[in-house]
């Protein structure tokens, strides 16, 4: 039921107004609403309860376990949450001048760093990337602002492996450029023959996931790299899947000239449905000059220097009496050759808090144990569940933070698909793994069980997954019939596409 089926004229829900907040009165009669708004009006108990039964109906990762390949949907602790929610940070305006934003800027100088550090990226991070996806865009056009800058306008040509997200040929095609692909082999690496073939004159870059989307570590990358750099094009890294090599390797020390971060994923903050995020985006030191702005300088100044600064602490200790520190915003006129503005403002800074935070909790020697576990985890839940009857797309391949497996063998026994197991998950409390993606495998699942998750919530899982794939032998129509216990059952998804229906019309309820 929606919230406007309730909807009783006269009956409010609205909390005490602070008498400090303007009234319809204070504005002028020019910019007053002439109709009322179309709200709904209900009492404070339907709206509780409307929208407490909505949350009840939603998978997420506080109640169940969300094995989502590629998402990496690992619980966000609450510190992230309270820490990011200070006073400090909530009441700060987006226009609020340098000298009031220190605290924050700060914050925000420590991130860029960070991700400089771990990712190997040294000519800088910028932050102002609202999602993975624009953190894309922004890295492939920073390549293709290089080539431009160099006069090297034949290099329209993106490589992108038959594995990748979806993504990055969208991407490389907003960039326009034209998408070259090259097929996986049969182990799982990128056919280094086919790249040969593919490099030339017109090749401006290579889009890669590393490891890559079917959950394991491209071998020859050092090799690709070489070869990609020779034929006069770039590298850029689609971060992704960062939390499987966290301060273990660096995508910088692999070659890569562009990454951007999921910082919703490996830095763990909320996500999933259609957000918020943050792909925070690092280059190599060729690429520098072309980072979207705005980013934060530190700025460190003698203590008998006559410019004037805005003044956050003197040192403590040695070297107090020599210096002064602030933060400023870098704009365009210090980088020129920047691509510019991807949003307003400066990305998504409640989402970048909270992965500052989250990164301060773990520290250095915490973040390579997001890699051990979160590949222990993989490893574990792939191995056991080959010992429950699934088969393993990569067997002979160690997993990275997720893998694969198909159930092509289920549906040509007993007409089970992928979807099928998917669905029967929902039943038994647990949230779809990513189910048909990547493309080149057929009927697969994608598992990623994160590092976040305990043995215990792994071994419910595979006794789960061990009685389906009994059921799906037995009694297929069961599976068939899945979910029998969510509100929606399955869906026409073609109609669905072809007749959308996403907004609920007034005019409708009005009449009714």
């Amino acid at each position: 039921m929606l919230i406007f089926e309730l909807s009783q004229p006269g009956r409010t829900a609205a909390a005490q107004i602070p008498a400090a907040v303007a009234t319809p009165d204070d504005l002028p009669e020019q910019f007053r609403r002439k109709t009322p708004i179309g709200l709904p009006e209900v009492s404070e108990l339907q709206a509780v309860r409307h929208y407490t039964n909505l949350s009840r109906k939603n998978f997420s990762i506080d109640t169940q376990f969300y094995p989502l390949g590629s998402c990496t949907m690992k619980y966000n602790p609450r510190a992230c949450n309270s820490l990011a929610m200070l006073d400090g940070f909530l009441a700060r305006h987006p226009y609020a001048p340098e000298s009031l934003s220190q605290g924050f800027l700060a914050c925000m100088h420590d991130l860029q760093e960070i991700l400089a550090d771990v990712t190997g990226m040294k000519g800088g991070v910028s932050l102002a990337p609202m999602a993975g996806a624009q953190g894309e865009f922004a890295g492939v056009a920073m390549i293709m602002a290089y080539h431009k800058h160099r006069g090297d306008l034949q290099r329209t040509e993106i490589i992108v492996p038959d594995a990748a997200h979806g993504t990055n040929p969208a991407t490389a095609t907003m960039c326009g450029c034209t998408v070259r692909e090259i097929p996986t082999q049969a182990d799982g690496d990128i056919d280094v023959e086919a790249l040969k073939k593919v490099l030339g004159p017109k090749t401006a870059g290579i889009m890669l996931t590393n490891p890559s989307t079917i959950g394991v570590f491209e071998r020859r990358i050092v090799e690709i790299s070489r070869l990609v750099h020779e034929a006069g094009g770039l590298l850029y890294y689609d971060g992704a899947n960062l939390n499987a090599i966290l301060g273990k390797v660096r995508p910088g020390d692999m070659g890569f000239d562009a990454i951007h971060m999921n910082l919703h994923k490996t830095f763990s903050t909320p996500h999933g449905g259609g957000g918020p995020g943050a792909g925070a985006v690092g280059v190599s030191e060729r690429l520098r000059p072309f980072l979207p702005i705005p980013m934060i300088e530190k700025i460190v100044r003698a203590a008998d220097s006559d410019a004037p600064s805005p003044l956050v602490g003197e040192g403590r200790g040695e070297g107090a009496a020599q210096s002064k520190v602030w933060y400023r915003w870098i704009r365009k006129k210090d980088r020129p050759l920047s691509i510019g503005r991807l949003t307003s403002f400066a990305g998504n800074a409640g989402v970048l808090l909270r992965a500052y935070i989250y990164a301060r909790l773990l520290g250095r020697e915490g973040m390579p144990r997001v890699a051990e576990y979160a590949t222990l985890n993989a490893n574990y839940l792939a191995r056991r569940l080959a010992a429950k009857g699934f088969d393993l797309a990569y067997p002979k391949r160690r997993a990275s933070h997720e893998f694969i497996v198909t159930v092509a063998k289920q549906k040509k026994e007993n007409g089970i698909t992928a979807l099928d197991f998917s669905k029967s998950l929902l039943d038994r409390g647990i949230h779809a793994p990513t189910n048909y993606f990547p493309l080149l495998i057929p009927e697969c699942l994608l598992i990623e069980p994160t590092e976040t998750e305990s043995k215990e919530t792994l071994d419910e899982f595979v006794e789960v997954m061990g009685d389906l794939i009994k059921l799906a032998a037995a009694n297929p129509q069961a599976m068939k019939d899945a979910p029998i216990t969510m509100p929606v059952r399955r869906l026409d998804d073609v109609k669905a596409a072809r007749e959308l229906d996403v907004a609920w019309g007034m005019r409708a309820a009005n009449a009714a």
